[in-house]
């Protein structure tokens, strides 16, 4: 299996299906969705998750809604509609990718509320399809421009899982690394296992496995000491949310990653969108932190490890501020030292 067979979601016929990322990589299995809640449901469980990916399966969880309640009177359609599109906005609160694609979607139901539901189901359909193949393009320039910044040979360390699993296609970090291969470079990968849901351990060791490239699996804890020997060369990591200033709030332990890096003076890399920029939100301090359940963190599915009764927090995300970034990666370059400025500069003629 390569990259280009990893389809994170995929339309068939008349609904949508995702793989489940809960099970992988024990079993690989598509599960089906055929409205706005169950998509929501999938959100919230992280069936689907990297903020890319969420904002795909959030559109299409709009048009789905439209597609069952298209026989419906035209204000009665309308009100599913508008159901819906609070339904996935309250499933997850930290990816912005997610707010941003229901925004779009709203935005031509209300351009098109005067077409017949038939007709704005369509729309709805055609404009969801549209935001998977973009950001498959998308990764693509980023992973080009990203590529440029790695080595021949380099040892690249990546947190948590920005990989095709993350996204429509091809991936944010994990395009970079990508590309860099294509490019014929020899890069090796250094996962870290990511706690407490062991996307780097589960799903990004997967993704290389699939494709040869070579991958080493660690425990978070150990990013440090290879750092201090020499073993890591640059690190590229996907974000959920980018604030105007340039803090980047990313899986939890990815702060601790970027501290560790500005004190061994290797490279911190973000890759993300432009629609993960959020620049109506000044910093990484007004991000709002999404806080999952204790039992993620007592064990993980059905082996439950710690005390019975002990306190848990499980806080989803940090904000990386941005001066401990090297740069971030978008579809229209690299933008190194990131500030409000730069940050500005990007959207530009947008």
């Amino acid at each position: 299996m390569n990259e280009n067979s990893i389809q994170t979601l995929r339309w068939v016929d008349d609904h949508l299906e995702m793989i489940d990322q809960r099970i992988l990589p024990s079993e690989f299995r598509y599960i089906s969705y055929t409205n706005a809640k169950s998509v929501a449901e999938g959100i919230k469980t992280m069936v689907v998750r990297g903020a890319p990916a969420i904002g795909c399966a959030a559109a299409y969880g709009v048009a789905l809604e439209a597609l069952s309640a298209q026989n419906l009177k035209k204000i009665d359609f309308l009100k599913c509609l508008n159901e819906a599109c609070t339904i996935l906005l309250e499933s997850r609160p930290t990816a912005i990718n997610l707010f941003w694609a229901v925004d779009k979607m709203q935005k031509l139901i209300e351009d098109s509320q005067n077409e017949e539901p038939k007709v704005l189901s369509d729309i709805l359909l055609n404009a969801a399809h549209k935001i998977l193949a973009d950001d498959i393009e998308i990764n693509r320039k980023m992973g080009s421009f990203g590529a440029e910044l790695l080595s021949d040979g380099a040892n690249v360390l990546t947190h948590c899982n920005a990989g095709a699993l993350a996204t429509a296609g091809h991936g944010t970090a994990l395009g970079v690394i990508r590309s860099a291969v294509e490019m014929g470079k020899n890069i090796s990968v250094i996962a870290d296992e990511t706690r407490p849901f062991l996307q780097g351990a589960r799903l990004t060791a997967w993704e290389m496995v699939q494709e040869d490239i070579p991958v080493t699996l660690i425990s978070d804890n150990m990013s440090g000491h290879l750092m201090s020997h020499g073993e890591v060369d640059a690190i590229v990591v996907g974000t959920d949310r980018v604030a105007g200033n340039g803090d980047v709030a990313n899986k939890i332990g990815t702060y601790m990653v970027a501290v560790l890096a500005k004190r061994h003076n290797i490279p911190f890399y973000v890759a993300c969108p432009l629609s993960t920029i959020d620049r109506s939100i000044p910093s990484g301090k007004n991000i709002p932190i999404e806080e999952r359940p204790r039992s993620e963190v007592t064990g993980y599915q059905d082996n439950q490890w710690a005390a019975k009764g002990v306190s848990v927090r499980n806080p989803a995300f940090d904000v990386t501020p941005a001066d401990l970034v090297t740069g971030i990666i978008t579809e229209k370059g690299v933008i190194f030292s990131p500030n409000k400025e730069k940050i500005d500069s990007l959207f530009i003629s947008e």
